[in-house]
């Protein structure tokens, strides 16, 4: 029987659509939308999720209760009378933060530029609100202004975006998790509305006036400890212990039609498809709709992902072990360039890449194909679903002008929909779905983990490691071998089919406490790459400095870590951002807990070497020399080069490690056969 026709001819794409759109009903702001972590408008969405799945057909539906802190956005609105008596009325959007101002109430409004440290010299913010500029994706993140600010006492930041996000029009507004504290308030304002402010501000200053007043009505809470939903449900399996999961999140800014309404809708369009045609499983196949992706938790850098974080390590942490993949979505309704991909974990990249072959090309939705990318990254669920233990993968979204255009922000809307890769992407994971539960075993190519580090170590000093990662991939490619042999029909016993399927997904989640780390920038990394970056712009700047070069070694030190912050922004709000990462229980940190392990504080040598480029500049310290600067660089050279052996060495006993648990599932294999 052919199912995988059978399930394309059934599948219903507009009725799809019309669930992404019935999604953007319930709302906490009647005018912008939003629908946010433990707020009412995201618990009426899983109510209609619930119903939704019930209507389909699925079975053992139900709603797994999650902790985490809330956050409820009803209205930001100014109004303001320029000077020739024209009324403004501006609609502004919110971050993650609790401002109340019970109606509308008097603020001054002051200009910061950029809303960094230097921008606030002879500026008093105390109490205003203050209008700053920035650069998301190219400059610094939404909390160090903010946080900057509350500093200085203002009571609230009017955030422009001047480019990296909502770059679709002058009108477009923003929302990004704060990665902040909840008590130092933010909103976002338009391009066209901002202007507005400053063109009234320059008309002010030419009076002497450093400020303009307006009317402001705000009411964004942030509440903690509180509770939201993953809504659940099933196509039983003929194996209740063997599992796949479907997900998507259902929380959005705005409306969200791509992000995730269309994510959402697709997932049960998948589950409507099966149903339909009366497919029953080998494995049960699980449908989740998660909370709180976009965010869920004060005052962490790590504050998205709450929801599939906590299904997994909290509600549900006998899944891993038990669910062989996990495919998540995320804006699948828009074609984010001409070459479609899938990204994975490392491990089932090889299998991707086999089942992309069998999958017929639509040339009309991606011109150039489809490929396998790796690895994961921190974008989405899919990144706390791996580390748990559950090899994962996802519709890569993040590549393409939608993320600086539209994402985020009220132009996410159907006005950007493809019918055409709406529907490759239901063919294209609904065939997926249909291929991972023929298997017999997960079929896991450890190689191509090892291939990957490999590629970042450094080949000319580091033989030992790369030795054994030589020896690691060969019998990583033999296991493979093993199991694509059974999964190609080859027998082997029930129970030791059982007891490696097992082994197989322990050992990964093994490599992935050993191997996935983060930078500061939330990228993933191996353990030795942090260290061995840091060297090589340390190394930079320290010759540099042997020419005087002082602003090349600058520029050298930006790339450090989080360094780049401690150019513009006062210690206290450096120190913050940094002590909350190294010094925050679990339960803060979640999903970045242990990725990031050494940090390199430069934030004085930062501060000397600015106040030297200064000096050169006016002539007063032309002729002063830096060896203060070359020891303290010295120094943490000789600390970075203590951490990159130390994680060399770590590195090398893994990958024994990992070479144990291969062979012993190997040996396994001529058990049960």
């Amino acid at each position: 029987m052919n199912w995988e026709k059978r399930f394309t001819d059934a599948l219903d794409i507009d009725a799809s659509y019309r669930l992404a759109k019935k999604m953007e009903g319930p709302r906490t702001n009647p005018v912008l939308g939003y629908r946010t972590a433990g707020s009412a408008a995201e618990l009426e969405t899983g109510e209609l999720l619930a119903s939704e799945m019930r209507r389909i057909g699925l079975k053992d539906v139900h709603k797994d209760r999650i902790q985490l802190d809330s956050w409820e956005f009803s209205r930001a609105v100014m109004r303001f009378c320029d000077e020739e008596g024209k009324m403004y009325e501006f609609q502004l959007g919110a971050y993650q933060t609790d401002f109340h101002t019970n109606g509308f109430q008097t603020y001054e409004v002051v200009w910061a530029g950029k809303g960094t440290e230097r921008d606030y010299d002879n500026l008093d913010a105390a109490g205003k609100l203050v209008l700053v500029e920035m650069n998301q994706r190219e400059e610094w993140w939404i909390n160090f202004p903010v946080y900057q600010a509350h500093l200085k006492g203002a009571a609230a930041v009017l955030a422009v975006q001047e480019g990296g996000y909502g770059e679709i029009s002058s009108r477009a507004l923003n929302a990004q998790d704060i990665a902040g504290p909840a008590d130092a308030p933010a909103f976002s304002i338009s391009q066209a509305d901002a202007a507005v402010l400053k063109k009234a501000l320059e008309a002010a200053a030419q009076s002497g006036r450093h400020s303009i007043t307006v009317e402001f009505d705000g009411e964004s809470q942030v509440r903690s400890g509180q509770e939201s939903y993953n809504i659940i449900g099933t196509i039983p399996g003929r194996d209740p212990e063997e599992m796949i999961l479907l997900s998507a999140h259902y929380d959005s800014y705005f409306s969200g039609f791509q992000d995730d309404n269309a994510a959402v809708a697709m997932m049960l369009g998948i589950a409507d498809g099966l149903v339909k045609i009366g497919y029953h499983p080998e494995k049960t196949l699980v449908f989740c709709a998660m909370a709180a992706e976009e965010w869920g938790c004060i005052n962490s850098k790590y504050d998205w992902s709450v929801g599939a974080y906590e299904q997994v390590f909290h509600v549900r942490p006998d899944w891993p072990g038990r669910v062989i993949a996990d495919l998540n979505f995320e804006l699948p309704a828009h074609a984010h360039g001409k070459k479609d991909a899938i990204r994975s974990t490392y491990e089932y990249a090889s299998f991707l890449e086999g089942f992309l072959k069998t999958v017929p090309e639509d040339r009309e939705a991606f011109p150039e194909g489809i490929q396998v990318l790796c690895p994961i990254e921190t974008w989405s669920d899919d990144f706390s679903m791996a580390i748990s233990g559950i090899p994962s993968a996802v519709n890569d979204f993040s590549a393409g002008p939608f993320m600086e255009t539209h994402y985020h922000s009220q132009f996410d809307n159907e006005d950007f929909y493809d019918r055409a890769v709406y529907r490759f992407h239901h063919e294209l994971y609904g065939r997926l779905v249909l291929a991972l539960d023929r298997l017999s075993l997960p079929p896991m190519d450890f190689g191509r983990l090892f291939a990957a580090i490999e590629k970042s170590v450094d080949r000319g000093t580091e033989e030992d490691l790369i030795s054994r990662l030589r020896e690691a991939r060969k019998l990583a490619g033999d296991l493979y071998q093993r199991i694509s042999a059974v999964n190609g029909g080859e027998k082997i016993l029930p129970e030791e089919r059982k007891k490696i399927r097992k082994d197989l997904l322990s050992l990964f989640k093994k490599s992935q406490d050993y191997f996935v780390r983060l930078d500061w920038q939330d990228c993933v990394l191996f353990p030795q790459e942090a260290a061995e970056r840091n060297l090589s712009h340390l190394k930079q700047a320290e010759d540099c400095l042997r020419k005087r070069d002082v602003k090349g070694a600058l520029e050298c030190l930006y790339g450090i870590d989080n360094n780049a912050y401690a150019f513009l922004f006062e210690e206290a709000v450096f120190s913050y951002f940094t002590d909350y990462v190294l010094n925050q229980p679990e339960e803060r940190l979640r999903w970045g807990t242990g990725r990031i392990v050494h940090h390199e504080n430069l934030y004085q040598v930062v501060t000397m070497l600015r106040d030297r480029l200064r000096q050169q500049k006016d002539g007063s310290g032309e002729h002063s020399g830096l060896e203060k600067e070359e020891y303290l660089l010295r120094e943490a050279i000789a600390r970075q080069e203590a951490y990159y052996q130390d994680d060399i060495r770590y590195m090398t006993e893994a990958v024994e490690k990992m070479v144990q648990g291969i062979n012993e599932i190997k040996r396994r294999f001529d058990y049960g056969q």
